[in-house]
């Protein structure tokens, strides 16, 4: 039973995620052998304030 968990920034809309899972649904099956019905996709959106890469936040080092 795969469990597949994205964060990304928030801001895509449902049909992206859903266009997402559908395609890693499918690999998780080629690739893997994984019943679609068993795989479960989770998505995190996350605040770019919220998001740390490295010591500053992403936001603080954009400007």
């Amino acid at each position: 039973m795969p469990l597949v968990e994205i964060s990304m920034y928030a801001g895509r809309t449902a049909e992206q995620k859903r266009e997402l899972a559908e395609v890693i649904t499918r690999e998780m099956q080629r690739i893997c052998g994984a019943r679609p019905s068993a795989t479960t996709i989770i998505f995190t959106d996350v605040k770019p304030e919220d998001w740390m890469n490295g010591a500053p936040l992403v936001e603080a080092a954009k400007g």
